[in-house]
């Protein structure tokens, strides 16, 4: 068969290795670089770094055998993320369990009420809460007094004014797939030297298969007429791995097609480097206090410093339809007030943004998750995709282009 696959994230490159041996490929990429959410950046001719911050899982099984078929399992290096919280004015460390009976945010009995829950999150039947909200959820297991000073700014700096509508099924898959912990934090994986190890690997495969990787090339029109016709080529079958959206706008009028539309937030992502570290070593902080960004990832508190030789931290924000006015300049200003940092002590800057960074996991999603084959040999598969509900990872989107090649092979 010819086939085309739009998109060279994760799930498109996936499908291709699954199907490049018994067919003919061409991968439609409009970005100059592969990776969709997975690429990655080089900075001062030193160190290569992940537009959008990435870890992995030890039960990411099909990312693991990935890895190995790859001949990559030596480069992958397990590290402890260490997290805290920033409220209140204040930076605190609640990685350890000494350190969260120390937590200022919370009372004890607030404090042993949330250990409960979130130990019960391992034995939870996610299915069961897809149409029920997050923070209704969170109001009965735990309190509303709870739920306003933990949960309510972590919803709100990640869905914004979706806050309200997204399930609890989300929410606790959330927190089960970060259960891996031990007393000196939670146990992640990470390509020594940045994930695009990964995807070169996966290219360099594919281009020895005879795969046409198309960089630059995006897919910029559709039809059918017993074939599939994409920017003027003929193919047996289209893979698009791409939002629904932007699938819909390709295909022509009167295809006869009907894909449905999925919910997706933006996220614009700053990546800066620092003179030095102002998170008090720790990995991941949750913003509590409302501000321009929700997160602040220090990636060196995380990776060797030594691969980068100066303090990398990423800002995390999310938005709906647009981007909000003067974003990069608030995010920079905010972060140095916050964390008492002179401008003069930022290396570089560099903002990533992405309109369709990925779905937003609303009450009742499940039952709207769109069938991978949407008909005359049309597949779509990607952070929609079943594999990635109810909580997308690259192990999800690694399955959804296992199952969608098996569901082409099947047609060969």
């Amino acid at each position: 068969m010819n086939i085309a696959i739009i998109g060279s994230g994760l799930t498109g490159l996936t499908a291709a290795l699954k199907l490049a041996d018994k067919n003919s490929i061409v991968v439609f990429e409009k970005n100059n670089f592969a990776g969709g959410c997975l690429s990655s950046k080089k900075y001062n001719n030193k160190y290569t770094l992940e537009t959008l911050y990435h870890h992995c899982f030890s039960g990411d099984r099909e990312l693991l055998a990935l890895i190995d078929s790859l001949n990559l399992r030596d480069e992958l290096i397990w590290l402890k993320g260490s997290t805290g919280y920033f409220a209140k004015g204040k930076l605190e460390s609640v990685t350890t369990p000494f350190e969260i009976l120390k937590w200022s945010a919370l009372t004890f009995f607030q404090k042993f009420r949330l250990a409960l829950f979130v130990l019960s999150s391992r034995k939870i039947d996610t299915d069961a809460l897809d149409k029920i909200t997050a923070k209704e959820y969170l109001i009965d297991k735990v309190g509303e007094d709870v739920y306003n000073a933990f949960f309510a700014p972590l919803l709100r700096s990640k869905f914004g004014e979706m806050k309200d509508e997204v399930s609890a099924a989300w929410l606790m898959s959330r927190i089960a797939i970060r259960s891996d912990r031990g007393a000196e934090g939670e146990r992640l994986g990470y390509i020594k030297g940045g994930w695009h190890k990964l995807i070169d690997a996966m290219s360099d495969s594919l281009h020895n298969k005879g795969v046409d990787i198309r960089l630059g090339v995006p897919a910029e029109n559709m039809s059918y007429n017993g074939k599939w016709i994409v920017n003027d080529e003929e193919f047996d079958a289209v893979i698009s791995t791409v939002p629904h959206q932007v699938t819909k706008s390709l295909i022509q009028e009167g295809s006869g097609f009907d894909l449905p539309e999925i919910t997706y937030q933006g996220a614009a992502c700053m990546t800066l480097g620092l003179k030095r570290d102002v998170t008090n070593g720790i990995y991941w902080t949750n913003m509590g206090d409302e501000a321009p960004y929700g997160a602040v990832v220090t990636h060196t508190n995380f990776a060797p410093f030594d691969l980068y030789g100066e303090h990398v931290v990423y800002l995390a924000s999310y938005f709906k339809d647009t981007v909000p006015e003067n974003l990069e300049t608030r995010m920079i200003d905010d972060f140095c007030k916050r964390f008492k940092l002179e401008k003069s002590e930022i290396i570089h800057s560099d903002m990533y943004i992405d309109k369709f960074a990925g779905p937003v996991f609303v009450t009742g999603y499940k039952g709207k998750i769109p069938r991978c084959e949407a008909g005359n040999n049309l597949y779509t598969a990607g952070m929609f995709s079943e594999e990635n509900y109810p909580e997308r990872s690259m192990e999800g989107s690694v399955r959804a282009g296992i199952r969608t090649a098996l569901l082409v092979s099947g047609k060969n």
